[in-house]
């Protein structure tokens, strides 16, 4: 882990802010703030920033309102970001105006105005909308590689050389096929299953189970990389925090692979510094 720990080591510290405003925002009297809004299949994260673009205040809740990607319940959506965002606003004594958000890759054109609608009706003026993996880079600021998110309902993949993205591209599976496969082998019910999957101290005993949907994932990433001249991969999203994951898919790709602290968090915290004063048309 020493490895990770200096690779991602600025990365980490910004993690660990964010997960301290959460539970106690700070009210810096900011005249401007930025705003990240992900929503994912299994979570839904609010970042803000202040005007230095430094971590201010957080939130999130797991919802049922985005499945592979898609917006399947947009009044649902819609109320929850806006209580989220109210929320934020009563802790901060301030009102949150701009807001970035993101999308799987591939998704641009069947859902990026579902998702740019929600974050608006919600109550914020959006200034930008990327992709998943590419926003998480703002904060991983990989020069070469392939970052992977792995979301609960798809696996996305960006592409970087010097700095640059030159491949974006997805495929469903993530997290909720981790919960499909432990519900059935433990009988269980989806709802259930996904709570325990999310426990740390679950992870060693359902990681037998879940490995041949890591094993998918990992065969996800071979495609879409494939012809591209990748040397490291990186993991972001929620599902990548289960334990050892990485050490599975940098075994079947013979790739060194890597992840970051509370992965989770990755993309959100991304998506906010993608966030600008600029309404997008």
């Amino acid at each position: 882990m020493a490895k990770n720990e200096k690779l991602f080591k600025e990365c980490n510290v910004f993690v660990r802010d964010f997960e301290k405003v959460i539970k106690q925002p700070i009210k810096s009297g900011a005249t401007k703030y930025y705003t990240g809004v992900d929503l994912g299949t299994a979570c839904v994260v609010v970042a803000v920033l202040d005007e230095n673009r430094k971590p201010v205040a957080g939130a999130y809740k797991y919802a049922d309102v985005v499945r592979d990607g898609m917006v399947v319940d947009y009044m649902g959506a819609v109320k929850l970001v806006r209580e989220m965002k109210e929320s934020i606003e009563e802790k901060l004594g301030a009102e949150l105006v701009y807001a970035a958000a993101a999308i799987p890759p591939g998704t641009n054109i069947l859902d990026g105005g579902a998702v740019k609608n929600v974050v608006e009706a919600a109550g914020f003026q959006v200034t930008a909308l990327l992709d998943e993996p590419t926003a998480a880079n703002n904060l991983l600021k990989i020069e070469n590689g392939a970052v992977v998110d792995i979301g609960g309902g798809t696996t996305g993949v960006s592409i970087f050389k010097d700095g640059k993205v030159v491949l974006v591209d997805d495929e469903p599976t993530g997290g909720t096929h981790f919960s499909l496969v432990i519900s059935g082998a433990y009988k269980m019910p989806f709802k259930n299953a996904d709570d325990y999957k999310m426990k740390n101290k679950n992870h060693k005993e359902i990681f037998p189970v879940v490995k041949p949907v890591i094993d998918k994932i990992s065969s996800i990433i071979e495609k879409i990389i494939k012809g591209h001249d990748v040397h490291q991969i990186y993991l972001v999203g929620g599902s990548s925090c289960l334990t050892g994951i990485e050490e599975v898919v940098e075994t079947n790709l013979g790739i060194p692979t890597f992840k970051p602290k509370n992965p989770l968090f990755i993309t959100p915290l991304g998506i906010a510094l993608a966030c600008t004063s600029e309404v997008m048309e």
